[in-house]
Formats: C-alpha cells, structure tokens, sequence
C-alpha cells in the first residue's frame, strides 16, 4: 500500500517537471503549442493529486490504512 502512495507521489513530481520542461523549453510548433502542453501537464498532476488524495482517504474509510501520528510521551 505505501509504494502505491510513493509511485503516485513520484507520478505527482514527474508530472510538475514535465510542465518545467514544457515552460522553459523553446517550442518549434509555437507558443500555443508549448502553452497547451504546459497546460496538459499541469492537468494530469491535479488529476494525480485528488486521485491519492481520494484514495487515501478510501483508504482510511475501509481500514487498509490507520493514522499513525506522533507518539506523546508523558
């Protein structure tokens, strides 16, 4: 369960450096070009995010998670 939430996580991070790349990249095809490929990146990690981000939380609804938190000590 938790290497699902890392390669999300990692999917997340790619995603934002490919929507980097596509920023600073010069585009032969245009502006338009690049700026919907930016765009297209930016919408998948949005996507990528409220998808775990529901997953978790479906997670934590069945059981296959449990909040840990930090343990007090007294």
């Amino acid at each position: 369960m938790k290497s699902f939430f890392v390669v999300m996580l990692i999917g997340v991070l790619l995603a934002l450096a490919g929507a980097g790349l596509f920023m600073l990249r010069k585009s032969d095809d245009g502006e338009n070009q690049r700026s919907n490929r930016m765009a297209r990146a930016l919408a998948l990690r949005v996507a990528l995010s409220v998808a775990l981000f529901a997953f978790i939380l479906f997670s934590w609804f069945m059981g296959w998670v449990k909040p840990g938190g930090l343990p007090i000590s007294p």
